[in-house]
């Protein structure tokens, strides 16, 4: 394996390439994404900073914030660092590709956030809003609400 440089050099250019692609404008001199970063993870500018300067790579606390503000998870941003290895941390069953996570139907709103990851400052909202679509689409998790039984269905 690579000295830290090399790993800190590369988990560098892997977090610049999600910012792009997340539209935080880091090619621009004046383009705001490092503070803009910064501000929406709740990190200091400067640890973001030195992170794309090849200065050091964050602590685990700003790795999970970043890792929540640019959609990937916790686990991917440690093995991307160097820090661990996909052995190290390796997927249970459930979030393995092919395998079934649940035999007893669907994932609910409040399932699909917390696999998600969607931040507690949004995880309100963003359950509501898919108790909404469901809704209206038709489409209904199973919910451990009790079900009107008995009524007509006009058949």
């Amino acid at each position: 394996m690579g000295g830290k440089g090399s790993e800190t050099e590369r988990f560098a250019g892997w977090v610049e390439g999600l910012m792009r692609e997340r539209g935080y404008d880091i090619d621009s001199p004046r383009g705001g994404g490092r503070s803009r970063l910064a501000e929406d993870a709740g990190v200091h500018r400067a640890a973001v900073t030195r992170l794309l300067q090849r200065q050091s790579l964050p602590d685990l606390e700003t790795m999970r914030a970043l890792a929540r503000v640019l959609g990937v998870s916790l686990r991917d941003m440690l093995i991307q660092s160097g820090k661990v290895t996909a052995e190290d941390l390796p997927l249970p069953d459930a979030a393995r590709p092919g395998v079934s996570h649940r035999s007893d139907g669907p994932v609910t709103p409040g399932e699909a956030a917390d696999a998600l990851g969607i931040p507690d400052s949004y995880r309100r909202q963003f359950v509501e809003m898919t108790e909404m679509i469901l809704a209206v689409s038709g489409a209904r998790p199973e919910e451990p609400r009790s079900t009107h039984r008995g009524v007509s269905t006009g058949r």
